[in-house]
């Protein structure tokens, strides 16, 4: 198994970055496991009647994205994922590019871990730049014995 990043290979300011295409399998995907059939995802005619003029996906799943990457990110580091906020900005649909970028703003160790908690803040932008979510994250992260 690869290891991901440990607590002693973070720094303040490090940025870790990652895209996906967001799908349409993805929203009604999301309806699904999530239970949530707004007529605002689910409904295309509703939807076209919305200031949003067409379905939206769940926020569900521009947030689940972001905290994916930290997933991906301490891969096998991870001891919790303790906090996550988020704030949505604008909306996504099917098709949209997201970019993630998540920047380390604290580092406060947790000797009793092997480890410490690592401090995030993270942006998420459409394929036109447009922001559309925010967020902040810890995580309890052990060290990496190879780094």
């Amino acid at each position: 198994m690869q290891i991901g990043r440990g607590y002693n290979e973070m720094s303040i300011a490090d940025t870790y970055e990652s895209s996906m295409t967001l799908t349409e399998t993805h929203i009604v995907l999301g309806a699904g496991l999530f239970g949530d059939f707004n007529p605002l995802h689910t409904d295309q005619g509703f939807a076209e009647r919305s200031r949003f003029g067409t379905r939206i996906a769940h926020g569900y799943l521009t947030t689940s994205y972001m905290a994916a990457q930290l997933g991906m990110l301490f891969h096998g580091t991870a001891i919790a994922y303790v906090e996550h906020t988020s704030r949505f900005t604008a909306p996504v649909r099917a098709g949209d590019t997201l970019a993630m970028v998540w920047t380390v703003v604290s580092l406060d160790d947790k000797p009793r871990h092997h480890g410490g908690m690592v401090g995030l803040t993270g942006v998420c932008t459409n394929q036109d730049g447009v922001r559309v979510a925010e967020a902040e994250a810890k995580m309890l992260v052990a060290n990496n014995p190879s780094g």
